[in-house]
């Protein structure tokens, strides 16, 4: 295949350039925020990896429309130094590549109606398994696509096998012509790509003797596959389909032989190769492991090692609150706030508890560990990330609220940070009445406290407005001074 194709750059899609880095090459040679870049040196460019890849060159000309004009501009860039181009989006060609195929457990096709149109678009995107580790099944790649994972050397990819048998696979994709996983990713291998997988594990679908056949045959090919991540299959109530989640007792057979696994590779391969995500443990009341259970495998995204990254950051918590102590012992009480409304789902609710009540032992502030059921997507729905808006006002109205509410950041990751249901942080401030603040860590908790937090949602505010939090200083309070 060509490098390139012959393209019309007047009809040609580019990326829309929407900010220019100061002092950067594009900034020295004139590029503007509104540019369309289309090409470097002649060659089209139909995504910011195609950016990297020919802007990698020392001389460069850079081809863009501008107000319907094209023109070319020419540029000199130091070795490794960047362009300084923030587009859009990362893919200009198309917003996202969809999936085609049809799995009786994708969340998609389980999403509650009524929510905005996005949440209901199937991406299966190689390109965001490169930038971004979006994990892909690699039934949709033209040859074209092909081509540039082997000649732009796209590694690692992350990649959903979730049963390796080709006919099961294809049973559990819904698609009759998904391509034979192993063969694909043996071609990866013979091209230096390494792989990180993943198995969403179904009770009776692909666990049992169909995940020891999966866990064995990607182990055959370590080290283009660099780890599988194993994942309890989620169901909403909205699933129609004959599918269900584990029960505990099955949950932790499927830990028990994942975790006798580890021991196998780790002695073979030198890593554990094999990681179940944080929710088996949760599910089974189990500890999570420690840190270097994971052998420096960056999978955070996927559910591995972020409760145990919470703990241990707590741990660093508690330090910094003693040191903080230390150097204002004579400030009582640590500030205005007496109680602080802490929001999660039912999944971490138990962890945070515990890790709440130490907190309230260390500071004398009172956290209300509030756990929110997820009435849109059903019960068996428990990570925070999946929370409503709209279930967090309901069920926190009628109780009794600290003075600062604490929402987990996960719930409002989006662009314009609102929640899966459109409310922001903003509205729920408004609509109780309350102060809010986003949290990840203990450590943020510790923040809000002591009036450190660089983003809190004031009620009466318009939507999409924060003002920092103002703590009247211990001495200045007096027995009816309270934060509202």
């Amino acid at each position: 295949m060509p490098l390139f194709q012959e393209i019309d750059l007047n009809t040609f899609t580019g990326g829309q350039i929407v900010a220019i880095e100061p002092g950067s090459v594009a900034a020295k040679i004139g590029l503007l925020a509104g540019d369309e870049l289309l090409a470097i040196n002649g060659r089209p460019v139909e995504d910011v990896i195609d950016v990297q890849f020919y802007a990698a060159e020392e001389a460069l000309a850079l081809t863009v429309r501008r107000r319907g004009e094209l023109l070319t501009v020419e540029a000199k860039r130091r070795y490794n130094q960047q362009l300084g181009l923030e587009f859009a989006h990362p893919t200009f060609d198309t917003d996202i590549r969809r999936c085609n195929n049809l799995c009786e457990f994708c969340f998609v096709l389980q999403m509650a109606p009524r929510f905005r149109r996005t949440l209901y678009i199937k991406d299966d995107d190689y390109r965001y398994s490169f930038l971004f580790g979006h994990y892909v099944t690699l039934t949709n790649l033209s040859e074209h696509d092909w081509w540039r994972i082997e000649n732009m050397g796209l590694s690692p990819l992350y990649v959903s096998v979730h049963v390796t048998d080709w006919e099961a696979r294809r049973s559990y994709l819904r698609n009759k012509t998904a391509p034979d996983i192993l063969e694909q990713i043996r071609w990866l291998g013979e091209r230096g790509i390494e792989v990180h997988t993943q198995i969403v594990v179904t009770p009776e679908v692909n666990d049992g003797h169909w995940l020891e056949q999966s866990i064995a045959d990607l182990a055959k090919l370590w080290p283009t596959v660099q780890s599988i991540s194993v994942v309890p299959v989620g169901l909403t109530k909205q699933h129609k389909y004959q599918m269900r989640t584990h029960t505990q007792e099955e949950a932790a057979v499927t830990l028990h032989y994942v975790e006798s696994m580890q021991a196998k590779f780790l002695e073979q391969f030198g890593v554990r190769f094999v990681y179940p995500t944080d929710e088996w443990y949760l599910v089974t009341d189990r500890t999570v492991p420690e840190l270097d259970a994971y052998d420096g495998q960056e999978l955070h995204e996927n559910g591995l090692g972020m409760v145990r990254n919470f703990l241990d950051e707590w741990e660093e918590v508690k330090e910094e609150i003693g040191d903080w102590r230390l150097e204002n012992s004579s400030q009582s009480p640590i500030s205005n706030l007496q109680s602080l409304t802490l929001v999660t789902g039912a999944l971490f609710a138990p962890t945070l508890r515990e890790t709440a009540v130490q907190f309230q032992a260390l500071t004398g502030a009172q956290l209300i560990v509030q756990e929110i059921k997820n009435e849109r997507l059903g019960g068996t729905i428990t990570v925070a990330g999946l929370l409503m808006g709209a279930d967090v006002l309901e069920q926190l109205k009628d109780n009794l609220l600290g003075d600062l509410i604490l929402l987990p950041r996960v719930m409002f990751d989006h662009p314009d940070r609102i929640a899966l249901d459109d409310l922001s942080p903003q509205d729920i401030a408004n609509q109780l009445g309350k102060p809010v603040v986003l949290a990840d860590t203990m450590g943020d908790v510790w923040d809000a406290l002591i009036g450190a937090s660089q983003v809190v949602y004031q009620p009466g505010k318009p939507a999409g407005d924060h003002i920092p939090l103002k703590l009247i200083p211990p001495d200045e309070l007096d027995n009816n001074t309270h934060f509202s």
